[in-house]
């Protein structure tokens, strides 16, 4: 199993106090990311949001990406997502940022995608449209083009209901052979095995604890063995995402949990993605979750919605994601928690936790890509 860790800009209530709040988060998770590189982690992905205040001010997520593509060395850098819809993002011009991401990241990019999970957010872009349904045919009508993009000599040009382009060049091509595994972020079971039918990777923004591996790898990884894939090649992978806190005691990493205002980042999520399915009982914006208290933090420890304790612990606690089959873990940074602990979690887990349990120095998609 890869680790990595997964960006978003995330502001919270610092604002109320802090007028450099905006700031400080996004400079801080460069920092976060250069660490991640240092400490052996294998991913990093940075998200593409819009107009969702507190919860995540990363709207650009190309020029963050291309700023580390230059201020990290080994670790690759993903999109998470860019969103290809033509009404958001013209499909050539996410074909030309994925083309110049991997010539500056020399071969370090992945290129995820997908359709957006809050109608606050893409639907502003879709002026009459109240249906998010409709984005899958704009997403779908798209996602095979790229690698056309890519590797045809002059792209063929194309004619669709939401999008054309006559024959042209588009450029940059992408560094080395072939093109930057691709991914979709996936939310639904369907949406699984959707993925592994087009031979593209899943990041698994919606797998809460490691009991639902179960349906995902049955979605998944039965689809994926008769893939036809859009790209040149199948990226047979699945991520998912969980947060994470390490410290050197497991009374430390319990505390910074529960001063961390973990609470509040759940609370903003399904008051921005609509599409996910909302837990029975969970509170309905503006009321939040309660704090975490201490007590609570073990509860979800317990419960394995939280990987949270001392370095023997947070391995024992990734295991268990290795042994239910998740091919990367990635890390939601947890964005209530002070700087210097979050480093240290990624120090601690790049010391004690990453070289028990990813021994394999190449990335798995640069060895299905060609370029390990």
């Amino acid at each position: 199993m890869e680790f990595g860790v997964f960006v978003q800009g995330y502001v919270g209530k610092r604002a109320e106090t802090d007028p450099l709040a905006e700031h400080k988060a996004l400079m801080e998770e460069t920092e976060y990311v250069i660490q991640a590189d240092r400490s052996g982690f294998k991913y990093a992905w940075a998200s593409e949001h819009h107009f969702l205040e507190e919860y995540s001010h990363l709207s650009a997520n190309d020029v963050f990406l291309g700023y580390l593509a230059h201020a990290t060395e080994r670790i690759h850098l993903g999109s998470g997502i860019f969103n290809p819809l033509a009404p958001v993002n013209h499909p050539v011009k996410v074909a030309e940022k994925v083309a110049m991401l991997d010539h500056l990241s020399e071969g370090r990019f992945e290129f995820g995608s997908g359709r957006g999970a809050g109608s606050h957010e893409i639907l502003g872009f879709l002026p009459g449209i109240t249906d998010m349904n409709h984005t899958k045919e704009l997403w779908e009508e798209t996602i095979a083009e790229f690698p056309k993009m890519w590797l045809q000599d002059e792209y063929e040009g194309f004619q669709g209901k939401h999008w054309s382009l006559p024959p042209r060049k588009v450029l940059p091509k992408p560094y080395g052979r072939s093109h930057p595994a691709m991914w979709y972020a996936a939310g639904s079971p369907p949406s699984y095995a959707m993925a592994a039918r087009k031979g593209l990777g899943v990041l698994g923004f919606s797998v809460q604890k490691v009991s639902d591996m179960e349906w995902v790898l049955e979605q998944y990884k039965t689809a994926i063995v008769d893939a036809e894939p859009v790209g040149d090649f199948v990226n047979d992978n699945v991520m998912v995402t969980t947060t994470a806190i390490c410290a050197p005691t497991h009374e430390e990493a319990v505390r910074i949990a529960a001063n961390g205002q973990l609470h509040y980042l759940p609370s903003l999520v399904f008051r921005y993605h609509d599409t996910f399915p909302r837990p029975e009982g969970f509170p309905v914006w503006p009321q939040t979750l309660p704090e975490y208290t201490e007590e609570f933090v073990e509860v979800l420890i317990e419960e394995e919605l939280l990987i949270c304790g001392d370095p023997d612990e947070v391995l024992a606690q990734c295991r268990r994601w290795e042994r239910a089959g998740a091919d990367q873990l990635s890390f939601g940074l947890p964005v209530g928690v002070p700087k210097e602990e979050t480093l240290q979690t990624l120090r601690l887990v790049g010391e004690y936790v990453i070289p028990e349990i990813d021994t394999d120095p190449v990335h798995r998609t640069s060895r299905l890509r060609g370029v390990a």
